[in-house]
């Protein structure tokens, strides 16, 4: 690998060198503690909610930088409305889940109207709705707690001792069904990189240097397989991580490989282009923010699952970790740049650092701090490489 292309490796995949980078910081300062499968398995079950904020919250970032800032109170709302349903009501769980997406759903469809078609600026729009759901989250729980004791919705989401996918080989000693699936997982990853450099090629697309494109295969392969092994030897996949999965793959998809997807990316590049163009960007915004609704009612059920109860508290800076996980992940605050496994990497480095400084003992303020820090870096970053660009 000759000196242009390590440049050209390290230039692309700069997040992902840093998130290796910051977990060895983490592994040497823990003693290796950052590591054990019980703290991998924690990294995934604090931020699965950061994972599905993050990537709704991308869509609304590729419009243009707009971001929303009610996600945190939107998911305490959601987690008010299905708790009250579900213990104080006696309603059906089933009812009760798809009550909650559609109240996600309407809430974002109403903001996405003000946004799309009044003009709104989402900035005012988001933060009044920030205002307006943090305290209907008061008045449905009364400023109490209620305590959620519905089994089948815990484990669902993933907040029971027994939120797990169960081993299918029964080994006691290790999970094989989550050592299969990564594997799996590898190939697959591995089959699509390797048929996406073909397909560009025979296309005459700009490909990039096919050494990098093999050092990044390898390093997230075995970044993959030491990742299943590590859950294999606590309990196995999560069933918040399904979740988490089932999102990232949905919203990949439609991100790089739909039409749709690419008209989130002509409006934040340029708006007047694209609705010269013949695409109706009201409603890109509409979707965009309508979309946001129903992953913070997701988030929601996630949140109030792990914690099996729901509060007033719940979601506060909910909107700041989806929005660092973004920025940080690659995403540009001027919009039409960014992906959803950008944003991943970006929300898994927010939880390490936490997570890490946990360990530590780090006071919560001075953890404040460095979060703040890492987002402002990441954004500098942004405006400098573009006005170098430019």
């Amino acid at each position: 690998m000759n000196k242009e292309t390590i440049m050209e490796f390290v230039k692309k995949y700069t997040m992902i060198i840093v998130l290796l980078l910051v977990t060895g910081f983490f592994a040497w300062k823990t003693g290796g503690k950052i590591l054990l499968p019980q703290n991998i398995n924690n990294l995934i079950a604090q931020n699965a909610y950061v994972f599905v904020l993050a990537t709704g919250m991308l869509l609304c970032i590729l419009t243009g930088g707009n971001i929303d800032l009610s996600v945190g109170s939107i998911v305490c709302f959601v987690g008010a409305v299905g708790a009250t349903l579900m213990e104080n009501k006696g309603v059906n769980v089933w009812v009760s889940i798809l009550v909650m997406l559609l109240v996600g759903l309407a809430i974002g469809a109403w903001q996405g109207f003000w946004i799309a078609f009044v003009h709104v600026p989402p900035f005012i729009t988001t933060l009044a709705g920030m205002l307006v759901f943090r305290g209907l989250s008061n008045v449905v729980l009364d400023g109490m707690t209620i305590s959620i004791k519905n089994e089948t919705f815990i484990n669902l989401f993933g907040g029971g001792a027994d939120c797990y996918i169960p081993d299918l080989f029964g080994n006691a000693t290790i999970n094989l069904t989550c050592l299969l699936a990564g594997m799996l997982a590898v190939v697959i990853f591995i089959f699509v990189q390797l048929k996406g450099y073909m397909n560009k090629k025979s296309k005459g697309y700009e490909t990039g240097s096919f050494s990098a494109l093999i050092a990044k295969t390898i390093v997230l392969s075995v970044v993959i397989l030491w990742f299943s092994y590590s859950l294999a030897k606590y309990k196995g996949i999560p069933t918040a991580l399904v979740w988490v999965l089932v999102i990232v793959l949905i919203y990949g998809y439609i991100t790089s490989m739909t039409t749709t997807g690419r008209y989130f990316y002509a409006v934040g590049g340029n708006e007047k282009a694209t609705k010269l163009s013949g695409i109706n960007t009201n409603n890109v915004y509409f979707l965009a923010y309508a979309n946001m609704g129903l992953l913070s009612a997701l988030a929601g059920m996630l949140t109030i699952a792990r914690m099996t109860s729901a509060q007033p508290t719940y979601g506060q800076n909910y909107e700041m970790d989806a929005i660092g996980s973004c920025f940080i992940g690659g995403a540009s605050a001027y919009g039409g740049t960014g992906t959803v496994p950008g944003v991943i990497v970006g929300a898994v480095l927010m939880g390490v650092i936490n997570l890490g400084m946990s360990i530590m003992g780090v006071d919560a303020n001075y953890q404040k701090v460095v979060k703040g820090l890492v987002l402002l870096a990441a954004v500098i970053f942004d405006v400098v490489s573009k006005k170098k660009s430019e």
